[in-house]
């Protein structure tokens, strides 16, 4: 029995005009497969799920989970109804040719549109699967998925283009090469960008998780997405900054990692002395800052060079301007030396140093140049305001003052 006729004999046998019985047998016809595809779709989706976790169990990595997570099954098991509807559909509207050829027409498109859901599921478990392998996870996968897509939906349109018009792919093909500039004008940021993306990954310039300073965009902050387009920035203050991907080749930025990946975070920062303040120790101010347990060492070998410096020179000792002697600004500057050496927070492997730079109208700078171990953030900073503020507080042990802008009310 044909299936366009399954119910018309029965409905004619109970006395139903011949138009309506067509009609009625149409509508229960589609009642019926419609019924068949929700019970085939309901036990093809079961199969592959069973499928898909026993292989799971079996097997050693988690990329079956991750395509369970997406939903690939779902997408899976619609393939199966669809066979069946485009093995059903003619013998079905087999008096009814031109709906079947628009029916036809609408399950291939629908076909492809299912294949590039599957597709897209899938590359969305690799993207996903990638980034729990550690050397993985600053890479910007995002790009290459968005690439392969976008490759899945331009044979999408071009073969739902051939189905539509009838044309060949090869015909359709050609008249998009007439249209490459155009098509390149369309896609430009999207073709710099997948430049970019390649040059940004093969040269490591950037990851996923990198603190970044960029200030024509206003950003400084963690990297928390890179994709085809743009990059994500989320800043300090929470906001989040996009920047065209190409832009992170054409431009400048400063990328923080090797601060992050080196033995310590450095300090770079001066001390402002007020030059008038600076002078010469006094032989009696000697033994009082002997007594400073960091200084004596230093203190007494000084002493000694200096003594026998001047004896050769047969400079009398109160004579400060002719030979050598002790300053102020130079004591405190070997005491921060050795503070900062003694202090167990400091990276000794690395470079501690506190220099004299070029006096300048807002003083003399004494500049410390040391790295902290401990890199994170706000431990950073409170480590670094505990080593001022001592410094702060010892200025006036060694006579010294810290430059200071006058004001209206202290002139």
């Amino acid at each position: 029995m044909e299936l366009n006729n399954l119910f018309f004999d029965l409905l004619i046998d109970l006395k139903i005009p011949e138009f309506y019985a067509e009609i009625l047998n149409i509508f229960l016809v589609s009642i019926l497969i419609l019924i068949s595809v929700i019970v085939i779709n309901f036990i093809s989706k079961k199969i592959i799920i069973n499928f898909l976790e026993k292989l799971s169990k079996r097997s050693k990595t988690d990329f079956d989970n991750f395509l369970i997570a997406n939903n690939i099954q779902i997408y899976l098991a619609r393939l199966v109804p669809v066979f069946y509807i485009y093995w059903i559909i003619p013998s079905w509207l087999e008096n009814f040719q031109t709906v079947l050829v628009y029916a036809l027409l609408g399950l291939k498109i629908y076909f492809i549109f299912l294949l590039v859901s599957i597709i897209r599921n899938f590359l969305n478990a690799t993207k996903e699967f990638f980034r729990t392998f550690d050397s993985l996870k600053g890479k910007p996968i995002e790009s290459f998925v968005q690439v392969a897509m976008l490759l899945v939906w331009f044979t999408a349109v071009v073969l739902i283009f051939s189905i539509i018009t009838g044309t060949q792919v090869s015909t359709f093909l050609t008249a998009m090469g007439a249209l490459s500039a155009v098509i390149m004008l369309i896609f430009k940021d999207t073709i710099l960008g997948f430049v970019a993306s390649i040059q940004l990954s093969s040269n490591d310039l950037i990851r996923i998780g990198d603190w970044v300073t960029m200030k024509k965009f206003g950003a400084d902050g963690d990297v928390i997405e890179i994709n085809l387009n743009s990059v994500k920035i989320q800043n300090f203050d929470k906001t989040i900054t996009t920047i065209p991907t190409y832009k992170l080749i054409s431009d400048s930025f400063t990328n923080w990692r090797g601060m992050s990946d080196s033995e310590g975070r450095r300090i770079k920062r001066a001390l402002l002395i007020k030059g008038s303040s600076i002078r010469f120790i006094k032989k009696e101010e000697v033994s009082k800052l002997k007594n400073i347990k960091l200084l004596s060492k230093y203190i007494g070998e000084t002493e000694k060079e200096i003594e026998n410096h001047n004896f050769k020179l047969e400079i009398p000792l109160d004579d400060a301007i002719n030979g050598r002697n002790l300053t102020n600004i130079g004591l405190f500057r070997k005491y921060i030396e050795e503070y900062l050496i003694a202090n167990k927070l400091i990276n000794k492997e690395m470079t501690v140093m506190c220099r004299q730079l070029s006096p300048t109208s807002q003083g003399v700078p004494l500049e410390i140049y040391a790295f902290i171990s401990d890199k994170e953030w706000k431990s950073y900073e409170n480590i670094v305001s505990d080593i001022f503020d001592h410094l702060l507080a010892s200025l006036k042990t060694f006579d010294l003052e810290l430059f200071e802008l006058p004001s209206n009310f202290k002139v």
